[in-house]
């Protein structure tokens, strides 16, 4: 994934916004980080889907799972899709919240398409406002 009948879509820029393929006799949108993104619908409500979705998202904060006790708050700072023979990958970082007197965090690196154990955040998860002990 993707594979050959995955048909790239791109923004008028050129960049990747995630695929379309035909699921029977419609077509399903997928994200650039590998996630279903429609349900199987027409070929332009597939393109508006992504459209929609753009790539803004992946600046949020996103929250992974299984490194410590808790779920730890990261960014997402590369997505590569497989391509062929090349593995891709999702690289995140801990969230330093724009501290650049803070040291760089050790970039994770995690399969693609993404693992569950990356998510968005949901009620209950640590967050920026909240200090823990």
């Amino acid at each position: 994934m993707p594979t050959e009948d995955w048909i790239p879509h791109r923004r008028e820029d050129g960049e990747l916004l995630g695929w379309i393929h035909a699921e029977g006799e419609h077509w399903v949108a997928v994200d650039v980080l590998g996630r279903r993104a429609s349900d199987a619908t027409d070929w332009l409500q597939a393109e508006a889907t992504l459209e929609a979705r753009g790539l803004a998202w992946l600046a949020d904060p996103w929250m992974l799972d299984g490194e410590e006790d808790r779920p730890q708050r990261v960014r997402i700072i590369e997505v590569t899709p497989h391509d062929g023979d090349v593995r891709g990958r999702i690289v995140v970082k801990l969230d330093d919240f724009g501290d650049v007197s803070r040291p760089s965090a050790q970039p994770l690196i995690l399969p693609w398409p993404i693992p569950d154990r990356l998510r968005p955040p949901r009620d209950g998860d640590p967050d920026a406002h909240t200090l823990t002990r």
